[in-house]
């Protein structure tokens, strides 16, 4: 049977007669093919590659090796045409929301972005490189170090992908802003409101000193790794406008003071000649600042959730439409996905980017149709709008309590799509996490992936950038769960839970981090049965207190839904230091120790609620 390489490639024809296995191999540089592109024959007379430039010829061998490894190889030959939807195809992994990697862990995935054909790989940075002159910041942080950047350059180059330097600036500082020393950065030193929640201070007022401090970090990540590309993040600036710098913006508007203090962080990269990304979320919210954008500044558009979860939360005056209100969040914008930002950026003439989300993040197992949805969506729109890049997030919101291989599918769905959309839209992913990820001859753990992707689904609750189960063990009064899952979709859950379970002990990977794998995917399932129970003792209570409540209905639910009664939280308070303790070991496997404590210490409030229920 002929075998279909992945990434699926744009066309493949076979003929009997094929390619002895010791054939030399012929290639040849032909200008007329796309960015990337190659054509790769194989047959009695040989092989033969032609390719425009050095990622064609290295996609086109490693196709070829693909193509060996079948056992028809020598009886079919095979003529291949394959070229990229995207030139620039791109993975970013949080590494500040705690989670450091261990290089064995950043190698590991390397190994997979080269498989997926991506050609950037960006490390999200706050606080977790270990800066000269701000020790203090990440002291407890175990960071990325000078050599580990140079290091991972390296590694990177010799699997043909870029090492991007991503280092934030405006927003989400609040890892300095903590510490005296750069308490007088904050635009709101006090902290501000949002979702009737008081937060820490994150965001930097825009001024001249702040603008050269922010410069002199981006550039002591940057100076460690090849590449003229990188990425100054400047997103979601929650306080701008609602403290220090308030006059101003009553004066200039958010776009005006955004903008100047954004191009006072471009200006010193772009006059270097450095190609500089930024979000595009405030941005992309001023049209007036379309024609203002100096070459070379590539605004991203990111959206995190697919059109499909989008109309089930969004359409009607929804509780969970109501909250995402109440933070600040367009809806209209959102329900549109990227489509309204993408043509209003083609409209005017603005290279730019899509960024798609795994859904790792806020789900502890998963959220794979959400991804795969999502990828589809960016990579529709990318396409039709010209868009020069694809980046892939994945973030660790809530002290990335996901395991590393959580991400694997949406890894490899988003570098195939991403290629060529129309070869790979019906990818089975599953199929290829077994074949070249975790190599399971028993061809069971990328099911299992993809089962536990879709819990969140039979939970019956749609949510924005969240599970219910990852809802239930990181409670947030800014974002309450607008109702308990039923009693027989947590049955349903629990079911496929346990199957799950069982699959796992038959699985058999033999990749490196097979047994990591498997490990942590066990625990990660004890975690998400820990979070059904506490489902099950919320639902008990929620329906008591609207049963109690002046007026009864969805309301009044969500109103007692943190309470639990006491013989429930006993039960369950006995069985998380058994579960923090696996959780240790696990993130042990994958990651440095800094930052543990810190994404142990998410589970506070949880700790907290079932401590107050037990002693009631």
């Amino acid at each position: 049977m002929p075998v279909i390489p992945f990434p699926a490639p744009r066309t493949l024809t076979t003929t009997p007669g094929g390619a002895p296995l010791d054939a030399p191999v012929r290639t040849h540089v032909d200008p007329g093919l796309p960015v990337q592109g190659y054509r790769l024959r194989t047959g009695p007379d040989g092989v033969s590659i032609d390719h425009r430039d050095a990622l064609g010829l290295r996609y086109a061998l490693q196709t070829l090796d693909q193509l060996r490894a079948g056992q028809d190889y020598t009886g079919t030959g095979y003529d291949i045409g394959d070229h990229p939807d995207f030139p620039v195809r791109g993975f970013l992994l949080d590494i500040s929301r705690d989670r450091v990697p261990t290089r064995r862990t950043l190698a590991r995935w390397i190994e997979i972005l080269a498989l997926a054909r991506y050609t950037q790989l960006e490390l999200y940075t706050e606080h977790t490189f270990a800066f000269r002159d701000h020790q203090e910041v990440w002291r407890d942080a175990s960071p990325l170090t000078a050599d580990d950047l140079r290091w991972l350059d390296g590694r990177c180059a010799a699997a043909g992908i870029e090492l991007v330097a991503n280092q934030n600036t405006f927003g989400h500082m609040e890892r300095f802003l903590r510490h005296p020393r750069h308490a007088h950065r904050a635009e709101s030193p006090e902290g501000f409101e949002r979702g009737g929640v008081h937060r820490p201070p994150s965001t930097l007022e825009p001024t001249d000193d702040n603008a050269a401090f922010a410069t002199a970090l981006v550039a002591e990540v940057a100076r460690e790794v090849r590449s003229t590309r990188l990425n100054i993040g400047a997103d979601e600036p929650f306080e701008l406008g609602r403290g220090r710098s308030a006059d101003r913006v009553a004066r200039q508007g958010t776009g005006e003071v955004y903008f100047d203090f954004l191009t006072r962080l471009m200006d010193p990269w772009l006059t270097s000649g450095h190609t500089v990304q930024f979000w595009a979320d405030v941005f992309a919210g001023h049209p007036e600042l379309m024609d203002r954008v100096p070459p070379g500044a590539v605004p991203v558009v990111w959206q995190y959730d697919g059109p499909r979860l989008l109309s089930e939360v969004i359409d009607g005056d929804t509780l969970e439409a109501r909250t995402w209100q109440r933070l600040g969040a367009d809806l209209d914008n959102l329900a549109e996905g990227f489509r309204s930002r993408g043509k209003l950026l083609s409209d005017a003439g603005v290279p730019f980017w899509v960024a798609p989300g795994a859904s790792n993040w806020n789900s502890l197992i998963g959220r794979i149709d959400n991804a795969v949805d999502n990828m589809i969506d960016a990579a529709e729109t990318g396409r039709e709008n010209g868009a020069e890049g694809f980046l892939l997030t994945s973030w660790g919101d809530h002290g990335h309590w996901d395991p590393p291989s959580v991400a694997y599918g949406p890894v490899v769905y988003g570098g195939a799509v991403s290629w060529c959309l129309e070869a790979n839209r019906d990818l089975g992913i599953a199929a290829v996490l077994d074949e070249h990820v975790l190599l399971d001859e028993a061809r069971l753990t990328g099911g299992v992936l993809m089962r536990l992707g879709r819990v969140y689904r039979d939970l019956e609750v749609p949510l924005l950038n969240a599970s219910p189960i990852a809802r239930a063990l990181f409670p947030d009064p800014a974002v309450p769960l607008p109702s308990i899952p039923p009693p027989e979709a947590l049955d349903r859950v629990a079911a496929t839970l346990a199957a799950c379970r069982d699959d796992l002990a038959a699985a058999a990977p033999a990749a490196a981090d097979g047994d990591t794998v498997r490990r942590e995917l066990q625990h990660a399932i004890s975690l998400a049965e820990f979070a059904l129970d506490v489902l099950r003792g919320r639902a008990a209570a929620s329906a008591a207190f609207a049963g109690a409540a002046t007026g009864t209905g969805a309301e009044a639910a969500v109103a007692g839904a943190d309470a639990i009664d006491g013989p429930t939280a006993r039960r369950l308070l006995r069985r998380i230091e058994p579960l923090l303790t696996e959780q240790r070991a696990c993130w042990l496997l994958r990651s440095r120790p800094g930052g543990l404590e810190d994404s142990i210490g998410e589970l506070d409030r949880l700790r907290h609620q079932l401590l107050k229920a037990a002693h009631a």
